[in-house]
């Protein structure tokens, strides 16, 4: 009996050895909030992005020693009061270090003021620029992560100068997405020679825009801007070519999708526009500081959703996960997951002192002073919808 006894206590206790043992390697969990347009009139730009996360989710949960990551993904349906809701919900209730988003621009600026007011990092997927500029007492918790219309529009004003362009139209969301290329286009334009003639805007929800293409016609300009994004960019571009109109006809780097080239088909035949590197990876130079990760997130996307599903807005996450993960890393080093408020403050810290980053968007260095992050030469390539496919035209790398 005492030998049973003594047994047992032996079990016991190396049985409390292994469950102690189970318990004192379990990972902490970092929750990074991800809010997203998966549906909505900007579902083409927030699914791609989505799905990315899902899928580093997967792929990398473990790949900082001794802590799982974690990302609690929300819809905001294309609609700004519902982002702002989930970036409450994301702070408050989920307790996130972090969180990635919106992926439209109004969505994401409407976000600024509860993530600075929390001290919250956010890695905005909008591309306006007074997402992040000037970089306040709010800004200062908030980074870009794509091309801005600001520096896009470089890249399609060059190529309106190449083509000898003398006079352009624009038609572009009525929403902050439009006005900045708008505001883009009106500043760049004359410096160039050219002449804008035209200014005409619609809903992202509009079923029609034969009014403004009316009198977009009527001024007669050489080519057309469309200061639009995802799917509702093909309305005005397919009225205008219904209508007989032959110019040329340049779009932003939110249009470079899959499933915007898909759903406009051959109407968006011949289309002009910037895109991030990322979007033509195979095509880059060798000598694009984008290329290897371009070609390592594209290797990784497509190895889950197939060939030629590599978007703008997909490649984000890639760049997301370049400079966060790092960033977590020190982070951890500096302050306890434990005192949250410490941890969020060391983690925006390490964010922007992330320096000469080559991403699959461009080389990400941030400052104090810029949380844009981008340069234009590096971030920035041209390319033309050819076959149905967007085909490299060039890119804006310094001449060595």
């Amino acid at each position: 009996m005492r030998r049973w006894t003594v047994l047992g206590l032996v079990v016991c206790v190396a049985l409390a050895g292994i469950l102690g043992a189970g318990y004192a390697q379990a990972p902490r969990v970092i929750r990074i909030g991800v809010v997203v347009s998966a549906t909505g009139p900007a579902a083409a730009l927030g699914i791609p992005v989505r799905n990315a996360f899902l899928l580093y989710e997967e792929l990398f949960r473990d790949a900082i020693p001794g802590h799982r990551i974690q990302y609690i993904i929300l819809d905001d349906a294309t609609n700004p009061t519902l982002a702002v809701q989930n970036a409450r919900k994301l702070i408050a209730e989920d307790r996130v270090v972090a969180i990635a988003g919106s992926t439209v621009s109004v969505s994401a600026l409407a976000m600024v003021d509860v993530t600075g007011e929390a001290g919250v990092p956010q890695m905005a997927m909008g591309a306006t620029q007074n997402i992040v500029h000037p970089v306040d007492e709010k800004r200062r918790w908030v980074f870009l992560l794509p091309q801005t219309a600001a520096s896009a529009i470089q890249a399609v004003t060059l190529d309106m100068r190449l083509r000898g362009i003398r006079t352009v139209g624009y038609i572009g969301f009525n929403d902050v997405w439009g006005e900045e290329w708008w505001t883009s286009l009106s500043q760049a334009a004359p410096n160039l020679g050219i002449r804008v003639v035209a200014n005409e805007r619609y809903a992202r929800a509009d079923t029609s825009v034969t009014g403004q293409v009316l009198r977009l016609l009527a001024a007669r300009p050489d080519a057309i801007l469309i200061g639009a994004s995802g799917t509702p960019a093909i309305l005005p571009h397919r009225t205008l070519r219904e209508r007989g109109y032959r110019g040329i006809i340049y779009h932003t780097h939110a249009v470079g999708d899959p499933d915007v080239l898909r759903v406009g088909g051959k109407d968006l035949e011949g289309a002009l526009l910037p895109v991030g590197p990322a979007v033509v990876a195979d095509q880059l130079p060798d000598n694009h500081p984008s290329k290897r990760p371009a070609l390592e997130h594209k290797r990784i996307y497509e190895s889950r959703y197939g060939p030629g599903s590599v978007s703008q807005f997909g490649a984000h996450v890639h760049d997301f996960w370049l400079i966060v993960r790092p960033a977590l890393e020190r982070a951890l080093r500096r302050a306890s997951l434990d005192n949250l408020p410490a941890f969020r403050a060391a983690l925006r810290d390490e964010i922007e002192a992330t320096r000469n980053l080559p991403g699959a968007h461009g080389v990400f260095t941030y400052s104090p002073i810029d949380h844009l992050g981008h340069r234009f030469e590096y971030s920035n390539v041209f390319v033309q919808v050819q076959g149905g496919k967007l085909k490299l035209l060039r890119t804006f790398l310094p001449r060595q």
